[in-house]
């Protein structure tokens, strides 16, 4: 590992995990750490040993800062050229489709790219005491990303943070839904979203990946089309070894052997 690695990876029993580090910065995104990112969302579908991902950041108070502004403004100055035009996976599409599931450990405060990074994520735990945001209007930046959160929370207090540029208690969060679990320390974030990710690694990594898609996929078809692409997309699953296997295992009482076909 070396100093200057602003992206930190291990894979270890199916579970992969992602560390933004750039603490002096509080793991704000440059643009080299944007290419990074988007290399590794490929590399974790791309692996038939991940079985799912852990993303958080190596310890500075933040998750991550979003765009790093000092870097915004040296671009500016150097190229003429808005930092987001050296940025990878600007729309966050190599994110957002990722197959395996994704676990947010957010172990700081979370604005900006750092909430992000977080709604596109498929499970968060969350740090007591932080506070996360759309903080883009105190910048004269924009949100478009900020989309998919209208069905994760309320629309007022989404509605709040994106005029206002105000964050948001951890606490609020939540409480609405959007954080799955609320720890003390950042080690216990950490530690919670490890327990939630051996749980999924020790799945049916068919069921698991079907899970994840007819769900996302329903946020966007509606109940009656998602329900019929839920059935489409679950046909596989029970047509597999595994289908088989889960059985089996059960009636014998001992751990499955999952084949992933």
């Amino acid at each position: 590992m070396a100093e200057q690695d602003e992206l930190l990876y291990t894979l270890n029993d199916g579970i992969a995990v992602v560390t933004l580090n750039r603490p002096e910065r509080r793991n704000a995104l440059t643009p080299k750490l944007t290419h990074l990112l988007a290399d590794t969302w490929k590399r974790i579908d791309d692996d038939p040993e991940v079985r799912v991902a852990v993303i958080t950041g190596t310890y500075c108070g933040t998750f991550c800062a979003g765009m790093d502004l000092q870097e915004a403004a040296r671009l500016k100055k150097e190229t003429g050229k808005d930092i987001l035009e050296f940025f990878a996976d600007l729309r966050n599409d190599g994110l957002r489709v990722v197959r395996k599931p994704l676990i947010a450990a957010i172990n700081g405060h979370f604005p900006a790219g750092g909430m992000m990074l977080s709604l596109n994520c498929d499970i968060r735990v969350g740090l007591a005491g932080t506070r996360g945001g759309i903080t883009e209007v105190k910048v004269g930046r924009g949100s478009p990303w900020a989309v998919p959160l209208l069905w994760m929370m309320p629309q007022a207090l989404l509605m709040e943070t994106v005029l206002t540029g105000d964050m948001i208690p951890a606490e609020r969060l939540h409480q609405v839904g959007f954080i799955n679990y609320l720890e003390q320390t950042p080690e216990a974030v950490l530690a919670r979203a490890m327990e939630l990710a051996r749980k999924i690694a020790d799945a049916a990594p068919l069921s698991v990946m079907a899970g994840k898609k007819v769900l996302k996929d329903a946020t966007t078809l509606g109940c009656v089309p998602g329900l019929k692409a839920a059935w489409d997309h679950y046909d596989p699953v029970y047509a597999s070894e595994d289908a088989i296997e889960g059985p089996k295992a059960f009636a014998e009482k001992r751990k499955p052997q999952w084949k992933g076909r």
